[in-house]
Protein backbone atom coordinates (compact mmCIF):
# COMPACT_ATOMS: atom_id res chain seq x y z
CA UNK A 1 0.00 0.00 0.00
CA UNK A 2 2.93 2.11 0.72
CA UNK A 3 4.51 1.87 -2.75
CA UNK A 4 1.23 2.42 -4.52
CA UNK A 5 0.58 5.31 -2.32
CA UNK A 6 4.37 6.81 -3.37
CA UNK A 7 3.59 6.18 -6.98
CA UNK A 8 0.78 7.99 -6.99
CA UNK A 9 2.21 10.80 -5.35
CA UNK A 10 5.33 11.08 -7.71
CA UNK A 11 2.54 10.77 -10.71
CA UNK A 12 0.98 13.75 -9.13
CA UNK A 13 4.36 15.84 -8.95
CA UNK A 14 5.69 14.40 -12.39
CA UNK A 15 2.29 15.75 -13.83
CA UNK A 16 2.25 18.85 -12.26
CA UNK A 17 5.87 19.53 -13.40
CA UNK A 18 4.93 18.99 -17.37
CA UNK A 19 1.58 21.40 -17.31
CA UNK A 20 2.49 24.44 -15.52
CA UNK A 21 4.63 26.94 -16.68
CA UNK A 22 5.49 27.91 -13.15
CA UNK A 23 6.87 25.21 -11.54
CA UNK A 24 10.67 25.48 -10.19
CA UNK A 25 13.06 22.98 -9.60
CA UNK A 26 15.34 22.80 -6.77
CA UNK A 27 19.10 21.81 -6.37
CA UNK A 28 20.43 18.49 -4.61
CA UNK A 29 21.30 19.41 -1.46
CA UNK A 30 24.99 18.10 0.45
CA UNK A 31 25.40 17.78 3.83
CA UNK A 32 29.26 17.70 3.79
CA UNK A 33 29.31 20.33 1.73
CA UNK A 34 32.88 21.14 2.20
CA UNK A 35 33.51 17.95 1.10
CA UNK A 36 32.05 19.17 -2.09
CA UNK A 37 33.46 22.55 -2.12
CA UNK A 38 33.19 23.00 -6.09
CA UNK A 39 30.17 22.36 -5.80
CA UNK A 40 29.51 24.67 -2.98
CA UNK A 41 31.46 27.73 -4.86
CA UNK A 42 33.76 27.68 -8.30
CA UNK A 43 35.80 29.49 -6.25
CA UNK A 44 37.15 26.84 -3.99
CA UNK A 45 38.80 25.34 -7.46
CA UNK A 46 42.85 25.55 -6.96
CA UNK A 47 42.31 26.12 -3.16
CA UNK A 48 44.58 23.06 -1.41
CA UNK A 49 47.03 24.30 -4.19
CA UNK A 50 47.82 20.83 -4.82
CA UNK A 51 45.90 18.20 -7.27
CA UNK A 52 42.56 16.99 -5.64
CA UNK A 53 40.17 14.46 -6.10
CA UNK A 54 36.71 13.61 -4.70
CA UNK A 55 33.98 11.27 -4.97
CA UNK A 56 30.58 12.00 -2.93
CA UNK A 57 27.58 9.73 -2.65
CA UNK A 58 24.15 10.69 -0.92
CA UNK A 59 21.15 8.48 -0.20
CA UNK A 60 18.03 10.50 0.95
CA UNK A 61 15.02 9.02 2.39
CA UNK A 62 15.70 5.59 1.89
CA UNK A 63 12.93 4.21 3.98
CA UNK A 64 10.53 5.64 0.47
CA UNK A 65 10.58 3.88 -2.15
CA UNK A 66 11.50 6.10 -4.88
CA UNK A 67 14.33 7.72 -2.50
CA UNK A 68 16.62 10.63 -3.99
CA UNK A 69 20.63 9.55 -4.74
CA UNK A 70 23.01 11.72 -5.77
CA UNK A 71 26.96 11.14 -7.29
CA UNK A 72 29.47 13.45 -7.37
CA UNK A 73 32.62 13.42 -8.53
CA UNK A 74 35.23 16.43 -8.81
CA UNK A 75 38.97 17.34 -9.60
CA UNK A 76 40.83 20.43 -8.98
CA UNK A 77 44.11 21.94 -8.88
CA UNK A 78 46.00 25.03 -8.90
CA UNK A 79 48.20 26.42 -12.00
CA UNK A 80 50.71 28.71 -11.53
CA UNK A 81 50.65 29.59 -15.24
CA UNK A 82 46.88 30.07 -14.76
CA UNK A 83 47.31 32.76 -11.90
CA UNK A 84 44.85 30.16 -10.35
CA UNK A 85 43.03 27.20 -10.20
CA UNK A 86 40.99 24.91 -12.30
CA UNK A 87 38.28 22.25 -11.82
CA UNK A 88 36.21 19.33 -13.71
CA UNK A 89 32.44 18.59 -11.51
CA UNK A 90 30.36 15.96 -12.56
CA UNK A 91 27.42 15.40 -10.71
CA UNK A 92 24.58 12.77 -11.20
CA UNK A 93 20.78 13.01 -9.53
CA UNK A 94 18.52 10.54 -9.76
CA UNK A 95 15.17 10.95 -8.06
CA UNK A 96 12.19 8.40 -8.42
CA UNK A 97 14.47 5.06 -8.43
CA UNK A 98 15.86 7.03 -12.00
CA UNK A 99 12.38 8.36 -12.74
CA UNK A 100 13.88 11.61 -13.17
CA UNK A 101 17.74 12.09 -13.89
CA UNK A 102 20.08 15.30 -14.35
CA UNK A 103 23.73 15.01 -15.21
CA UNK A 104 25.72 17.92 -14.80
CA UNK A 105 29.29 18.44 -16.15
CA UNK A 106 31.39 21.72 -15.44
CA UNK A 107 34.35 22.94 -16.05
CA UNK A 108 35.73 25.75 -13.51
CA UNK A 109 38.49 28.11 -13.39
CA UNK A 110 38.93 30.59 -10.26
CA UNK A 111 41.48 33.63 -10.53
CA UNK A 112 43.75 33.91 -7.77
CA UNK A 113 44.17 37.19 -6.04
CA UNK A 114 46.89 37.79 -2.83
CA UNK A 115 45.48 40.67 -0.68
CA UNK A 116 48.14 40.92 1.72
CA UNK A 117 50.01 38.78 4.32
CA UNK A 118 47.18 37.89 5.85
CA UNK A 119 43.84 37.20 2.96
CA UNK A 120 44.15 35.58 -0.66
CA UNK A 121 40.56 36.36 -2.56
CA UNK A 122 39.80 33.83 -5.12
CA UNK A 123 37.25 34.46 -7.81
CA UNK A 124 35.63 31.65 -9.85
CA UNK A 125 33.37 30.60 -13.04
CA UNK A 126 31.38 27.60 -13.85
CA UNK A 127 30.41 26.89 -17.17
CA UNK A 128 27.67 23.33 -17.16
CA UNK A 129 26.23 21.13 -19.42
CA UNK A 130 23.18 20.15 -17.66
CA UNK A 131 20.69 17.76 -18.95
CA UNK A 132 17.28 16.38 -17.54
CA UNK A 133 15.92 13.18 -18.70
CA UNK A 134 12.19 11.75 -17.93
CA UNK A 135 11.75 8.06 -17.96
CA UNK A 136 8.58 7.66 -19.42
CA UNK A 137 8.01 4.11 -18.91
CA UNK A 138 8.54 4.01 -14.95
CA UNK A 139 5.74 6.78 -14.99
CA UNK A 140 2.35 6.20 -13.47
CA UNK A 141 -1.39 8.02 -13.72
CA UNK A 142 -4.21 8.43 -11.44
CA UNK A 143 -5.97 6.91 -14.61
CA UNK A 144 -4.36 3.53 -14.25
CA UNK A 145 -5.66 2.77 -10.74
CA UNK A 146 -8.10 0.19 -10.19
CA UNK A 147 -9.93 0.65 -6.26
CA UNK A 148 -9.32 -2.67 -5.18
CA UNK A 149 -6.04 -3.90 -7.72
CA UNK A 150 -4.18 -0.90 -7.78
CA UNK A 151 -1.93 0.11 -10.87
CA UNK A 152 -3.78 -2.35 -13.28
CA UNK A 153 -5.00 -0.12 -16.30
CA UNK A 154 -3.42 1.69 -19.36
CA UNK A 155 -2.78 5.52 -19.29
CA UNK A 156 -4.41 7.67 -21.19
CA UNK A 157 -1.92 10.15 -21.10
CA UNK A 158 0.25 11.12 -24.65
CA UNK A 159 3.47 10.70 -24.69
CA UNK A 160 4.99 14.46 -25.61
CA UNK A 161 5.83 14.78 -29.30
CA UNK A 162 9.61 16.05 -28.30
CA UNK A 163 10.49 13.55 -25.94
CA UNK A 164 11.56 14.03 -22.68
CA UNK A 165 14.77 14.98 -22.56
CA UNK A 166 15.86 18.68 -22.17
CA UNK A 167 19.85 19.73 -22.62
CA UNK A 168 20.81 23.35 -21.70
CA UNK A 169 24.02 25.66 -20.93
CA UNK A 170 24.21 26.80 -17.12
CA UNK A 171 27.06 29.18 -15.63
CA UNK A 172 27.66 30.30 -12.40
CA UNK A 173 29.96 32.33 -10.32
CA UNK A 174 31.16 32.91 -6.56
CA UNK A 175 34.16 34.71 -4.80
CA UNK A 176 36.18 32.82 -1.34
CA UNK A 177 37.94 35.30 1.08
CA UNK A 178 40.34 33.34 3.27
CA UNK A 179 43.55 33.75 5.74
CA UNK A 180 44.65 30.88 7.63
CA UNK A 181 42.30 30.52 10.28
CA UNK A 182 39.27 32.50 8.71
CA UNK A 183 37.33 32.02 5.39
CA UNK A 184 34.14 33.41 3.98
CA UNK A 185 32.58 32.70 0.84
CA UNK A 186 29.66 33.26 -1.55
CA UNK A 187 28.28 31.73 -4.96
CA UNK A 188 25.25 32.35 -7.38
CA UNK A 189 24.60 29.24 -9.32
CA UNK A 190 22.34 29.29 -12.56
CA UNK A 191 23.05 32.95 -13.25
CA UNK A 192 20.88 32.45 -16.93
CA UNK A 193 17.80 30.50 -15.50
CA UNK A 194 18.40 28.00 -17.81
CA UNK A 195 14.45 26.73 -18.91
CA UNK A 196 14.69 22.54 -17.78
CA UNK A 197 11.52 22.13 -18.73
CA UNK A 198 9.81 19.17 -21.24
CA UNK A 199 6.78 20.76 -22.59
CA UNK A 200 6.64 24.45 -20.81
CA UNK A 201 8.97 26.65 -19.59
CA UNK A 202 10.41 25.74 -15.86
CA UNK A 203 13.34 27.95 -15.30
CA UNK A 204 15.73 27.15 -13.00
CA UNK A 205 16.06 29.53 -10.51
CA UNK A 206 19.19 31.33 -9.27
CA UNK A 207 20.99 29.40 -5.73
CA UNK A 208 22.73 32.62 -3.39
CA UNK A 209 24.75 31.09 -1.43
CA UNK A 210 26.59 32.68 1.79
CA UNK A 211 29.20 30.52 3.76
CA UNK A 212 31.78 31.43 6.63
CA UNK A 213 33.50 30.03 9.70
CA UNK A 214 36.45 29.59 11.10
CA UNK A 215 39.59 27.50 13.03
CA UNK A 216 39.98 28.01 16.54
CA UNK A 217 42.86 25.90 17.96
CA UNK A 218 42.44 24.38 21.68
CA UNK A 219 46.06 24.10 22.10
CA UNK A 220 46.15 27.55 22.97
CA UNK A 221 48.51 29.28 19.74
CA UNK A 222 46.41 30.27 17.00
CA UNK A 223 48.46 32.34 15.92
CA UNK A 224 50.78 29.74 14.33
CA UNK A 225 50.60 27.77 10.84
CA UNK A 226 47.42 25.33 11.09
CA UNK A 227 48.61 21.27 10.46
CA UNK A 228 45.94 18.61 10.03
CA UNK A 229 47.42 17.54 13.41
CA UNK A 230 46.28 20.50 15.05
CA UNK A 231 43.50 19.93 18.10
CA UNK A 232 40.79 22.39 17.04
CA UNK A 233 37.02 23.67 16.92
CA UNK A 234 35.57 24.97 13.56
CA UNK A 235 32.51 26.70 14.00
CA UNK A 236 30.58 27.00 10.42
CA UNK A 237 27.66 28.44 8.98
CA UNK A 238 26.05 28.31 5.59
CA UNK A 239 22.49 29.96 3.89
CA UNK A 240 20.78 29.37 1.04
CA UNK A 241 18.12 30.63 -1.19
CA UNK A 242 17.07 29.44 -4.46
CA UNK A 243 13.24 30.89 -5.46
CA UNK A 244 11.21 31.26 -2.18
CA UNK A 245 13.54 28.53 -0.74
CA UNK A 246 15.73 29.59 1.89
CA UNK A 247 18.07 26.98 4.47
CA UNK A 248 20.33 27.54 6.56
CA UNK A 249 23.41 25.13 8.23
CA UNK A 250 24.92 25.63 11.58
CA UNK A 251 27.32 23.45 13.62
CA UNK A 252 30.46 22.63 15.19
CA UNK A 253 33.61 20.08 14.22
CA UNK A 254 36.03 18.68 16.19
CA UNK A 255 39.11 18.06 14.45
CA UNK A 256 41.28 15.22 17.10
CA UNK A 257 43.66 14.04 14.38
CA UNK A 258 43.28 11.26 12.65
CA UNK A 259 39.15 11.98 13.90
CA UNK A 260 36.60 14.73 12.92
CA UNK A 261 33.67 14.88 14.20
CA UNK A 262 30.96 17.31 13.72
CA UNK A 263 27.20 18.29 14.03
CA UNK A 264 24.85 20.82 12.39
CA UNK A 265 21.14 21.72 12.59
CA UNK A 266 19.34 22.62 9.48
CA UNK A 267 16.29 24.25 8.80
CA UNK A 268 14.56 26.64 6.62
CA UNK A 269 12.88 30.03 8.59
CA UNK A 270 9.52 27.99 8.85
CA UNK A 271 10.42 24.43 9.37
CA UNK A 272 12.98 21.98 10.82
CA UNK A 273 14.36 19.83 9.12
CA UNK A 274 17.66 17.50 10.03
CA UNK A 275 20.05 17.12 13.03
CA UNK A 276 23.20 16.24 11.02
CA UNK A 277 26.02 13.83 12.88
CA UNK A 278 29.51 13.36 11.25
CA UNK A 279 32.37 10.87 11.74
CA UNK A 280 35.46 11.59 9.20
CA UNK A 281 39.18 9.90 9.09
CA UNK A 282 41.83 12.16 7.52
CA UNK A 283 45.71 11.63 6.74
CA UNK A 284 47.76 13.33 4.41
CA UNK A 285 46.69 11.71 1.35
CA UNK A 286 43.31 11.10 1.81
CA UNK A 287 39.96 11.47 3.99
CA UNK A 288 37.02 9.91 4.65
CA UNK A 289 33.46 10.93 5.86
CA UNK A 290 30.10 9.93 6.69
CA UNK A 291 27.17 11.69 7.62
CA UNK A 292 23.70 11.26 8.97
CA UNK A 293 20.48 13.34 8.60
CA UNK A 294 18.55 12.44 11.68
CA UNK A 295 14.77 14.45 10.51
CA UNK A 296 13.28 16.53 12.47
CA UNK A 297 10.73 18.04 10.68
CA UNK A 298 6.78 16.36 10.59
CA UNK A 299 8.73 13.64 7.93
CA UNK A 300 9.96 12.35 10.86
CA UNK A 301 12.18 9.70 10.64
CA UNK A 302 10.35 7.27 8.92
CA UNK A 303 11.85 8.38 6.33
CA UNK A 304 15.46 7.02 6.81
CA UNK A 305 17.11 10.48 7.34
CA UNK A 306 20.12 10.64 4.55
CA UNK A 307 23.04 8.49 4.52
CA UNK A 308 26.20 10.56 2.96
CA UNK A 309 29.68 9.50 2.07
CA UNK A 310 32.89 11.18 0.81
CA UNK A 311 35.91 10.08 0.04
CA UNK A 312 39.17 12.99 -0.91
CA UNK A 313 42.28 11.79 -2.34
CA UNK A 314 44.84 14.53 -2.15
CA UNK A 315 48.03 14.09 -4.18
CA UNK A 316 51.52 15.78 -3.76
CA UNK A 317 52.84 19.29 -5.24
CA UNK A 318 55.74 18.91 -8.15
CA UNK A 319 58.61 20.41 -6.02
CA UNK A 320 58.77 23.59 -7.99
CA UNK A 321 55.41 24.78 -7.40
CA UNK A 322 55.97 28.51 -6.09
CA UNK A 323 54.49 29.00 -2.17
CA UNK A 324 51.10 29.92 -2.49
CA UNK A 325 48.60 30.02 0.69
CA UNK A 326 45.91 27.17 0.66
CA UNK A 327 42.48 27.41 2.20
CA UNK A 328 42.28 25.83 5.95
CA UNK A 329 38.51 25.47 5.85
CA UNK A 330 37.20 22.10 7.05
CA UNK A 331 37.16 18.77 4.92
CA UNK A 332 33.47 17.90 5.26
Amino acid sequence: MARRLTKFVLAAVVVTALSFSDAAAQDPHFSQYYANPLYLNPAMAGTPICPRLILNYRNQWPSISGQYVTYNASYDQHVDALSGGIGVLVNVDRAGEGTLSTTMASGIYSYHLPLSRTFSLRAGIQATFLQKNLDWTKLTFPDQIDPRHGFVFNTNEVYPPDGLTKTVADFSTGMVLYSERFYFGFSASHLTTPDEGFISISELPIKYTVHTGAIISIEGDNSRKRTIEETSISPNIMYQKQAKFEQLNYGLYLNKFPFVGGVWYRHNFDNSDAVIVLLGFIQQSFRFGYSYDLTVSKLTNASGGAHEFSLTIQFECSPKRKRIRAINCPSF
